[in-house]
């Protein structure tokens, strides 16, 4: 059996193992309590006791549905990717978003074997491969924060006139979900409805900026709890948000123009070391492989990994001015 085979199944034993690990450090100890919390929440079925025979068919279904079951249970462990998801809007769950990073890896470790690289490197192709999922979730995530932000001074004015009109504040949260455009109107839409199903509007505002952290959403359900509380002309506190908030994205404006530059180098800094080496690979494959196969080579290696991270690190907290 050739290295590469050897280190592709090694790859794939070990992830599956991960995975087992996590399976069985959530299930280990279990007490019945518990197992009736989850048939109460409809996470385990309930069968009834001394049913062991299995009917036709199920066992072929059972077999085809313990991937599926073992990765929902590790994407349960990580209660923070479903949320991270939500405020991305990506249409998937936890667990398939997982299974889809399994896929991924062993896809990007299986082609590093097909082009023929060296056996070091399949890891290395599984991560990057395993890592696109990752990166399709935050460009999503970033990109739905940053409309929203955007989106959210008109949607303040907006409220402030409606409240001004005649409104309450639930109809402003109906104005909005009917006259803006996503994904303003999805998530004031989403606490509109739960403040008709009878949650308390403080709390579906809350739930709102859970869904779609930002900093100066939450000034504006701090403005709603306080003026619950004690009273106060809401419409005006709400037309001093959307003032602040429009002056603080002219000022990150200008800033974003100041530090073009800043960024566009630590770009070039980032990516420059990883360019050189392919083309160094592919014009002499030899003389790059020295860094693997020799103990020095992997020092190097070692040492310039650090290296590039401390660097982006550095580069991050010099152009990232907060506002």
């Amino acid at each position: 059996m050739s290295v590469g085979v050897i280190s592709i199944l090694a790859f794939v034993f070990v992830s599956t193992l991960v995975a087992g690990l996590y399976f069985v450090s959530r299930d280990l100890g279990k007490t019945s309590e518990e197992e009736r919390l989850e048939v109460l929440t409809g996470r385990r079925r309930d069968e009834p006791e001394g049913e062991t025979l299995i009917k036709g068919g199920d066992l072929l279904k059972e077999t085809a549905s313990s991937a599926s079951s073992l990765v929902g249970q590790i994407g349960r462990k990580f209660t923070g990717l479903g949320t991270y998801l939500e405020q991305g809007d990506c249409k998937v769950t936890a667990e398939k978003f997982l299974m889809v990073v399994l896929g991924c890896m062993g896809a990007g470790a299986f082609a590093g074997w097909i082009i023929r690289l060296p056996a070091p490197m399949y890891p290395v192709c599984g991560l990057m491969a395993g890592g696109l999922p990752w990166l399709w979730a935050w460009w999503k995530r970033r990109s739905r924060c940053k409309k929203f932000a955007a989106q959210l001074p008109d949607a303040m004015s907006l409220i402030a006139r409606a409240l001004r009109s005649g409104h309450s504040l639930p109809s402003a949260l109906s104005v909005i979900s009917d006259e803006m455009p996503t994904p303003v109107s999805t998530e004031f839409g989403m606490a509109f409805e739960e403040q008709n199903l009878g949650v308390p509007i403080d709390k579906a505002l809350r739930s709102m900026l859970k869904r779609m952290p930002n900093l100066d959403l939450k000034f504006f359900v701090t403005a709603v709890a306080i003026q619950k509380q004690s009273g106060g002309d809401l419409a005006e506190i709400l037309d001093k948000i959307s003032y602040v908030i429009r002056e603080r994205f002219k000022i990150l404006g200008t800033v974003a123009a100041l530090t073009a530059e800043g960024r566009l180098s630590g770009i070039v800094l980032m990516a420059l070391p990883f360019a050189l080496f392919l083309a160094v690979y592919a014009l002499n494959p030899e003389y790059v492989m020295l860094l693997f196969t020799s103990e020095e080579g992997r020092k190097m290696v070692g040492v310039a990994v650090v290296m590039q991270i401390l660097g982006a690190v550095v580069i991050k907290k010099i152009v990232n001015i907060k506002v």
